[in-house]
């Protein structure tokens, strides 16, 4: 990804010290003050520039490593403002409305866990959203399980499991997005290559939770009428609008670039919604660039459907080009190859690569508790080193993913565990022995990093 010129050459301590005090930045801030993970980074940055200017490193050289650092991003940032505009086009058509409806009708009075599970994937998948669907549809099945006197644990963590499902495979999730990107990777290919760990750590977590759900009668069931009742009072549940969710997935199987797949399927949502609803084109030019606003008066379906709009990308995208820019920077600064000088030697076999790769990923996780970054600094680290070992980046791309993406719920203090804890009133240690497919990623990722399963070469000739 970086192809930027170290200009110093720090020890392998002072390299490992600047490590981690920008972790210990991070961690303070994120989990201690509660601040957006915007803030510890260019803290970390400014650091690292007054680190470069004492040991004599020009101010143009350091200018540059965060220009240069950046720049890695933009295919990401173009594609951000793309799926904002598609989030928002589909929640005009209808699409996503009724997505969320025909995951509601598959409700039974039984395999509760294994039904939650289901549900929260085909939501996640459809908003691209792993906190809006555990903020909105996975506090209804809390309510549900609480009233059932059933475990909210193991509720919480089928929520969990299949939010972050969503977040992993959705073409509108801007994780995968930024995975694929930054690892030059197509995003329907990258998500294709993801299904050979995701498609049997969903099997496998469907399975236990049908093994756990309990046998009784579903009972108080009014939160998921509400929820039907308030989507169908939108007047956008019709089949007709599933017509651009048709367009995108047949675009991705005739291999479109992403940018102009997402185009043409928000262009077909924005003729769709004309079919239920009259929109002036300052209406739409509005609600592509500020996202729908919902009026149902129902808040959790309004809180859903809120949503999309070129400007709901800005605080990730202000986050991508500051996390790049310190990549940047530490790379300019010797900082990383550092440190990958001293652990090289361990990374020589492919088992070791994706192993090393795969707890990196965890290991930000645990440390700073930022799911980007994660993804972001696993791709800086590895990238020369799967290739070494022969591997394509869109390996390195489905590591990051299976063990950074999903692992963040996990960790107690993260960003999306503190989330989580609070709007599902459950504590992220009650749920995490039971959040099985975010357990079972990281897992299977390993696994097939040393058997060589399912893994892409690159062409020597």
């Amino acid at each position: 990804m970086f192809r930027i010129q170290a200009k110093m050459t720090p020890s392998f301590l002072e390299a490992l010290i600047l490590i981690i005090i920008i972790i210990a930045t991070m961690t303070i801030c994120i989990a201690g003050f509660d601040a957006v993970p915007h803030m510890p980074i260019l803290i970390s940055i400014l650091l690292l520039m007054a680190y470069g200017l004492y040991k004599k490193v020009s101010y143009k050289d350091l200018e540059n490593g965060l220009v240069e650092g950046a720049s890695a991003g933009l295919s990401a940032i173009f594609i951000f403002f793309f799926i904002g505009m598609l989030i928002s086009s589909w929640i005009m058509s209808g699409t996503i409305p009724t997505l969320i409806y025909l995951g509601f009708e598959t409700i039974t009075p039984h395999f509760f866990y294994a039904v939650v599970f289901i549900v929260t994937c085909i939501v996640g998948i459809a908003i691209g959203s792993s906190l809006t669907t555990t903020a909105t549809v996975g506090v209804a099945f809390i309510g549900m399980a609480s009233a059932m006197d059933i475990s909210l644990a193991i509720t919480a963590g089928a929520i969990v499991s299949g939010a972050f499902f969503g977040d992993k495979m959705s073409p509108l999730s801007d994780t995968c997005n930024l995975s694929s990107t930054i690892m030059g990777v197509d995003l329907f290919e990258h998500i294709k290559n993801m299904c050979w760990t995701t498609i049997p750590a969903l099997i496998l977590s469907l399975i236990f939770y049908a093994i756990l759900s309990p046998s009784q009668v579903l009972q108080n069931a009014h939160k998921i009428t509400t929820f039907k009742d308030g989507l169908l009072s939108t007047g956008m549940i019709h089949w007709y609008t599933l017509i651009p969710l048709f367009v995108l997935v047949l675009m991705a199987l005739k291999k479109a670039p992403a940018i102009l797949t997402l185009a043409a399927s928000t262009v077909v949502a924005i003729l769709v919604s004309y079919f239920h609803h009259h929109y002036g084109f300052g209406d739409v030019l509005n609600i592509l660039f500020n996202g729908y606003t919902s009026h149902t008066g129902i808040k959790d379906i309004d809180s859903l459907l809120s949503r999309g709009g070129i400007n709901s990308m800005m605080f990730t995208v202000g986050l991508v080009i500051l996390a790049l820019s310190m990549g940047g920077l530490l790379f300019t600064l010797g900082i990383i190859q550092a440190l990958l000088s001293r652990v090289e030697k361990i990374f020589k076999s492919v088992g070791s690569v994706v192993t090393g790769a795969a707890l990196t990923a965890i290991g930000v996780n645990a440390l700073i508790g930022e799911q980007y970054l994660s993804i972001l600094l696993t791709g800086q680290a590895f990238q020369s080193q799967f290739q070494k070992v022969g591997l394509k980046n869109k390996n390195l791309a489905r590591v990051a993913e299976d063990a950074g993406t999903v692992v963040n719920p996990l960790i107690p203090w993260s960003v999306c565990g503190i989330f989580i804890t609070k709007v599902l009133a459950v504590s992220t240690w009650e749920y995490l022995p039971f959040a099985f497919f975010c357990l079972l990623s990281p897992i299977l990722t390993i696994i097939a990093g040393w058997t060589g399963k399912t893994l892409t070469y690159i062409d020597k000739k």
